[in-house]
């Protein structure tokens, strides 16, 4: 369903039986939700608080905190950012952002 290297690659899958539009029936396999509680989350180190910069860039806290800069999607997916550009900035300084932990 997904690359080796996607993050998708270790998603749970399952399956649901739908109507293929012409009387037939058809399987489609689809991700399941893999996120632990935030209370969970935060208590075990999955995830860490981060005081947002008005200098703050979603490709430096990457590198400082997951060792990849290339890695920021991590940040925006533990946020649930649709637009990754909110979360850091001048506009967001001073507030509370999540950054997936070791």
């Amino acid at each position: 369903m997904s690359t080796a290297i996607s993050r998708y690659a270790d998603a749970p899958t399952a399956t649901l039986t739908v109507s293929d539009g012409r009387g037939g029936r058809r399987e489609v396999r689809y991700l399941l939700r893999r996120a632990p509680t935030m209370e969970v989350a935060l208590e075990s180190g999955v995830l860490i608080r981060h005081r947002v910069r008005a200098d703050d860039r979603l490709d430096l806290l990457a590198a400082r905190y997951l060792g990849d800069p290339c890695a920021y999607w991590h940040i925006c997916d533990a946020n649930a950012a649709l637009d990754p550009d909110a979360l850091v900035g001048p506009a967001a300084e001073g507030s509370t952002i999540l950054i997936p932990g070791g």
